[in-house]
């Protein structure tokens, strides 16, 4: 009885162990000089965003504790990933995406305080900064992101249920494709909420291409762009208080598409707007040196 006893006591302690050594805590830390073998707390923290979430619960927050590079990550479930203000906590990839999010429909992803560098010029640059293929809400704030061969934020859904992209504060630059690209091939609403966002050099600005698709893009910048600043293949665009500047075109709806215009500034374009689609406009906007500066083509009433 005693030696069974004692062999009980063992196994219970080392069940006990096992579980302390993964449980998930709700706040993890990571470092430049952390080694993703810690428990990532504050004092033994991981060294990459990837060694990191295994230990962070659902619902939880990564925070960085040092200027560093934490690599590329894979995001499964609602969490956020916090640079911290001041600092530079970078994801650097190379024939790679960045970050990937494909969390369960009901979760919220929040990317905060990041620079996310796709290595511009190089032999093997990055693909997309920031791929989101599932999850009920992704939110990018206070980011910068460059150098990326394909896409800065490519939203390219296949779900049935509602989801939000929310992306404020954020720089673009040196993007191959579309600084902000949105798709979703199932039946769900996809809606977009853009502000103070400033793109500089990438093939198109913002672009949706689902007819279940929305986008507001307000108080934001879109300069030397090869294509087109804001372009609606199908879906919507509603553009407010923004400034379309030095670019191929600057707004152009398909035919299945919509642009509504209020309050923008459009210069120096070789054409301005494009409208084989609906292009409605409040009729307060500004326009001046563009090569071809085209016009709307329907009204939106001022109430």
């Amino acid at each position: 009885m005693r030696r069974f006893f004692v062999k009980f006591c063992i196994s219970f302690l080392l069940i006990a162990l096992s579980s302390a050594a993964f449980a998930q805590a709700s706040r993890t830390w990571v470092s430049g000089v952390g080694d993703d073998a810690n428990p990532c707390s504050r004092t033994a923290p991981c060294k990459t965003f990837a060694g990191a979430i295994s230990k962070t619960a659902v619902g939880g927050e990564i925070d960085a504790l040092d200027p560093a590079g934490y690599g590329a990550v894979t995001i499964t479930k609602g969490i956020t990933i916090d640079g911290g203000g001041g600092q530079v906590a970078s994801v650097l990839v190379a024939g790679t995406n960045g970050i990937v999010v494909s969390a369960p429909t009901t979760d919220t992803v929040i990317l905060r305080n990041l620079r996310i560098n796709g290595i511009s010029g190089g032999s093997n640059g990055g693909l997309n900064a920031i791929r989101f293929l599932q999850g009920k809400q992704l939110v990018v704030e206070n980011c910068d992101i460059f150098g990326f061969t394909q896409n800065g934020v490519d939203v390219s859904m296949n779900q049935a249920t509602v989801a939000n992209v929310v992306v404020h504060n954020t720089n673009f630059s040196l993007i191959g494709q579309v600084a902000l690209n949105f798709v979703n091939a199932s039946t769900g609403n996809l809606a977009g909420s853009l502000s103070n966002v400033a793109v500089r050099g990438a093939a198109s600005g913002v672009a949706t291409s689902s007819a279940n698709v929305s986008v507001v893009v307000s108080d934001s910048t879109f300069v030397q762009i090869a294509g087109f600043g804001l372009h609606a293949v199908t879906g919507s665009i509603t553009a407010e208080h923004n400034i379309l500047a030095s670019n191929t075109t600057a707004v152009r709806a398909e035919s299945g598409g919509t642009v509504r215009l209020s309050n923008n500034g459009i210069y120096n374009n070789g054409t301005g707007i494009t409208a084989v689609g609906s292009v409605p406009s409040a009729n307060n906007n500004r326009s001046a040196g563009n090569t071809t500066p085209g016009a709307p083509n329907g009204t939106i009433t001022i109430q």
